[in-house]
């Protein structure tokens, strides 16, 4: 199992129905909305890799209101 922290930007206004959005999304486990320079923070979840991008580059890139995203992969020591 793959797994990220999807750090992201929204437009003015936008957070609320992003986050909405993002909740109907499968594979996005929990959003959290936070201060500085992102909006929400998505944990996101997916068999492997390959399908974790393509679950952030086809269903959370082209959500109306997102301007910009940073992936964080998780990782095991």
């Amino acid at each position: 199992m793959a797994k990220a922290y999807v750090l992201i930007e929204t437009s003015v206004g936008k957070m609320e129905e992003v986050a909405e959005k993002l909740n109907r999304i499968e594979g996005v486990k929990e959003i959290d909305p936070v201060t500085g320079p992102y909006d929400l923070i998505a944990v996101v979840e997916a068999p492997d890799l390959d399908s974790l991008g393509s679950l952030i580059a086809r269903k959370i890139h082209p959500i109306d209101g997102v301007l910009k995203t940073i992936t964080c992969l998780s990782i095991k020591f």
